[in-house]
């Protein structure tokens, strides 16, 4: 396994103090985390880069991708109902663009009950990340901010039934499935339906993952690619599901789309996406949200000019369910950030607990390193 290397301790000091001086208990999860969960929170795309494990007769597992999820189901063991946690580790994916497959990482979540002021935490994680990434002396950062939550309102405005307005959303920081979804519209011959897929969607999941294996065993098929009978059996009747509800409009889906290719400096590309075709109040509200997050982050430092506004999805994560954001640097390129976070309110929820704000950052020393790679 190649390891990523450590920056010198002064500038891996520099970078931690920002840190530090933000507060909070310092936390280590376990390092093997169970795949299942992992899956689906963050999304099926993510199985590819993950080390998994498997004991004689047991679940599958893995090396732990990220603090996230790991962090979300430690504070959900605790019980306890806000939690501040800081911590620096090593997480494990199979090799990236950068070659490394075990790396460093510095971060800090977030966790209240009640947070009556959501856009303060956004500010102040997304200025914790600049300031730690700066500290690392790489120039030409760029601070790539988005939100799932806008592209929810934005959609909420098209006139869209609501089950349509539901699954678009879901999809928010699912890039494949939704720009598939964008590709099916109803200028489009109608496509012949699954029939494994609706056959298998009329049966309970448990049921329909025994008849998938009693397939397999009579044709002598090996499943590769290390999904289990019951994560395909609820992909296809997913499937299945969108297959019902019929497609897009044209003129829906080009919206959509002429939407997900904004991307510009704040304040002004907030301007390009009010003047789009969509009559959400709801779309004006957040508008309006950005551009005091703007103006606070500029005041805390982040240079004008370095703050930007994508309406894409930029993370493989679907656990982010609000505002999000990466810094990216001019000489790693756009899929190496050397910084990322977000809010994720949704997830101790999805975990099966209580609704809970949610918000925090990682950053990796050695992409933040001016003399680390290139």
């Amino acid at each position: 396994m190649r390891a990523e290397p450590k920056p010198p301790e002064p500038v891996l000091a520099a970078i931690r103090a920002p840190f530090l001086e933000a507060g909070g208990e310092p936390v280590d999860p376990p390092i093997l985390q169970p795949l299942g969960v992992l899956l689906e929170l963050a999304g099926e795309a993510l199985r590819e880069r993950l080390f998994v494990v498997q004991a004689e007769g047991g679940e599958e597992a893995c090396l732990r991708p990220d603090f996230t999820i790991p962090l979300a189901r430690t504070h959900l063991q605790r019980g306890a109902e806000s939690g501040r946690y800081v911590y620096e580790g090593r997480a494990f994916r199979a090799a990236g663009g950068d070659g490394y497959e075990e790396f460093r990482q510095l971060g800090l979540e977030v966790h209240q009950a009640d947070d009556a002021a959501p856009e303060d935490a956004d500010v102040e994680i997304a200025a914790l990340a600049w300031r730690a990434a700066a500290a690392g002396g790489r120039d030409a950062l760029t601070l790539a901010l988005g939100d799932a939550g806008l592209f929810a309102a934005f959609v909420g405005g098209l006139g869209l039934d609501a089950a349509t307005t539901r699954r678009l959303s879901r999809l928010a920081a699912r890039p494949r499935l939704l720009r598939a979804e964008l590709e099916r519209t109803d200028d489009d011959a109608p496509a012949e339906p699954n029939r494994l897929a609706a056959l298998l969607a009329q049966a309970p999941e448990g049921q329909a993952a025994q008849v998938l294996e009693e397939v397999w065993a009579l044709a002598g098929i090996e499943p590769v690619g290390g999904r289990t009978a019951a994560e395909i059996a609820h992909r296809l009747a997913q499937r299945a599901e969108r297959d019902r509800q019929g497609r897009l409009p044209a003129d829906k889906a080009a919206a959509i789309a002429a939407y997900l290719t904004i991307d510009g400096e704040l304040p002004g590309v907030l301007d390009r996406i009010a003047g789009l075709p969509s009559a959400s109040p709801a779309l004006s509200q957040r508008l309006d949200g950005w551009r005091a997050r703007g103006a606070r982050l500029a005041a805390a430092g982040v240079p004008a000019g370095r703050l930007r506004f994508t309406t894409a999805a930029g993370r493989s994560f679907d656990y982010y369910d609000g505002a999000r954001f990466e810094i990216l640097s001019a000489a790693l390129g756009p899929t190496r950030p050397v910084a990322a976070g977000g809010r994720y309110d949704g997830l101790l929820a999805r975990l099966g607990g209580e609704l809970n704000a949610a918000v925090g950052c990682m950053i990796r020393p050695w992409r933040a390193y001016a003399g680390g790679q290139a």
